[in-house]
């Protein structure tokens, strides 16, 4: 599961520089936006942030066994997430909102006036609100979603709780861990068609659902651990449904690409063919991990520890190099490998320098020494 996290964070990490290539609304875009580029990034949308949560889910329950109680549980998850978010906010979060002020809203004043007098304003400019999250609304939902079981676990006894694990371990063995998650996802779909995903918490209700099933999956494992043998009887079938699930969104975005809006039908498909291809490349991704990466090797706890400061600075790093490459009119190709390897070597040195600094260590993610 660890490697399974660490290539989940590095997609996310390529993602967001395809997100300066697109022609979807960003903090800043290339010039002249490629369309073919929607059609990989569409291929990742259904799965990677609810791969983030089961995953999250998994840990979570590994440290709640090791911790063995729902206060020290909170206590650890609290420290751990809510410090680098309010640090990220603070001081890492801003350039994103002043380059898109200043680049697609004629906001007229720099980036130090901007965090002085406006950033910390509670308010909204053009749209945006001020002070923001951005990219960090993950570690929001993971915070809450933690807490949401900690609650869960001081309240219900240990042997309920063990007996609606025993009844979910039932009906998710054999292809129920293929079929009844996808099924749920399909009925959050249909009860909350017309729902936007938000990252405002407040507002995500439909959202919530959706990722809620993820992370409770990714407990499960944890706790039931013999789900891994309905994982290892039909992931191979969810890679072949998971391609197949994908032809349908990429003929609608190809037939009616970029704003021109397809038929109710055609919609309907996209969507239903979504949660198929995204339960099913979860799956089928979890068997290949279980396969293929369940092996140690020395680099491995380093990569782990870095994920989540990684996760921290990447997006300010792409939308302010990205800002100057589009200020000197550079085309795509040379822009995405400049994105790409600024993002890492960035990436890279905001933790070097953060691990090694005691202080730094709480406030990018990580233990104190």
């Amino acid at each position: 599961m660890d490697w399974l996290r660490i290539g989940a964070f590095a997609l996310l990490i390529l993602y967001h520089v395809g997100m300066y290539f697109v022609p979807w609304g960003w903090h800043v875009k290339i010039a002249q936006p490629l369309e073919w580029v929607t059609i990989p990034m569409l291929a990742t949308n259904g799965w990677r942030l609810a791969l983030l949560f089961l995953v999250s889910g998994y840990a979570s329950a590994a440290l709640f066994a090791k911790l063995g109680g729902s206060g020290a549980f909170a206590q650890s998850r609290s420290a751990r997430l809510l410090v680098p978010l309010l640090f990220g906010a603070v001081f890492i979060i801003p350039p994103q909102p002043w380059i898109d002020l200043a680049g697609q809203h004629g906001y007229p004043h720099g980036f130090l006036h901007f965090w002085l007098h406006d950033y910390f304003g509670f308010q909204f400019i053009d749209g945006i609100a001020l002070p923001t999250w951005q990219h960090l609304w993950f570690v929001v939902y993971l915070w809450v979603y933690t807490m949401l079981a900690a609650l869960v676990i001081a309240v219900i006894p240990a042997t309920a709780r063990a007996q609606v694990a025993n009844g979910a371990e039932r009906l998710l063995r054999g292809w129920g861990l293929l079929v009844v998650p996808m099924l749920l996802w399909i009925a959050i779909y249909v009860a909350f068609p017309e729902h936007d995903e938000t990252h405002a918490l407040f507002d995500d209700g439909p959202s919530h659902l959706h990722y809620l099933v993820a992370f409770t999956i990714g407990w499960l494992l944890r706790v039931r651990p013999m789900l891994f043998e309905a994982v290892t009887r039909c992931w191979k079938i969810a890679a072949v449904l998971a391609v197949l699930a994908f032809a349908p969104i990429a003929w609608v975005e190809g037939t009616w690409p970029g704003d021109i809006r397809a038929p109710d039908w055609a919609i309907l498909i996209y969507h239903l063919a979504r949660q198929v291809q995204g339960w099913a490349t979860i799956i089928a991704l979890i068997g290949v991990a279980d396969v293929y990466w369940n092996r140690d090797h020395p680099r491995r706890a380093m990569l782990a520890e870095a994920v989540f400061p990684f996760y921290i600075i990447h997006q300010t790093i792409i939308v302010i190099v990205g800002w100057y490459l589009l200020r000197a009119n550079i085309t795509a190709l040379p822009s995405f490998l400049i994105l790409l390897a600024s993002t890492v070597t960035g990436c890279w040195l905001f933790y070097w320098i953060g691990r090694s600094i005691g202080w730094l260590r709480p406030l990018i993610g990580l233990q104190r020494q």
